[in-house]
């Protein structure tokens, strides 16, 4: 296996297992009262998950460039523009196919990814100082979404694409 496919292999089991990490937290069933005492994870949920798409962003980057060394950037719009257009065609047409109509956003004509990672772009920012006042909005649901399709189509590129490997 190469070196490229190993290293974006880790860093995306990285983000997946941030992804799982997130879905363990409490949630308060509708109409139920939540504890006070498990709200500590309130406002987590966002720096981890931008964490998440940000390291699923680097494994693609990884795959297209053949470069080990991902940008050190925690801006996803410029992650993801850093990837080869073709994945980022790859990635747009995925997202409008399985997560806008599920997520519709009436505000733009032709809604795709770069605008939920572009308003989303400094999330890991944002979110990791809880006791600073926020106003950024962030959509958890469809940023979910995003990410779970993002880790999906790498998962099935590093599966179905041929990697060579040089020997000796």
């Amino acid at each position: 296996m190469s070196a490229r496919l190993s290293t974006a292999i880790r860093i995306s089991q990285a983000a997946q297992a941030i992804l799982r990490k997130t879905r363990s937290f409490p949630t308060a069933g509708f109409g139920k009262h939540e504890d006070p005492n498990e709200r500590g994870h309130i406002g987590v949920e966002p720096m981890l998950l931008a964490l998440s798409m940000e390291l699923a962003l680097k494994a693609w980057f990884v795959f297209d460039h053949d470069d080990p060394k991902a940008p050190r950037s925690h801006d996803l719009i410029k992650l993801f523009e850093a990837l080869l257009p073709k994945s980022q065609e790859k990635l747009d047409a995925e997202f409008k196919r399985s997560v806008a109509p599920r997520h519709p956003n009436f505000f733009y004509v032709d809604y795709s990814i770069r605008h939920i990672l572009y308003q989303h772009k400094d999330a890991f920012i944002d979110w990791r100082y809880l006791h600073e006042p926020k106003s950024t909005r962030f959509e958890q649901v469809v940023f979910e979404a995003t990410l779970e399709m993002v880790l999906r189509e790498f998962d099935k590129r590093y599966r179905t694409e041929p990697v060579t490997t040089l020997s000796i």
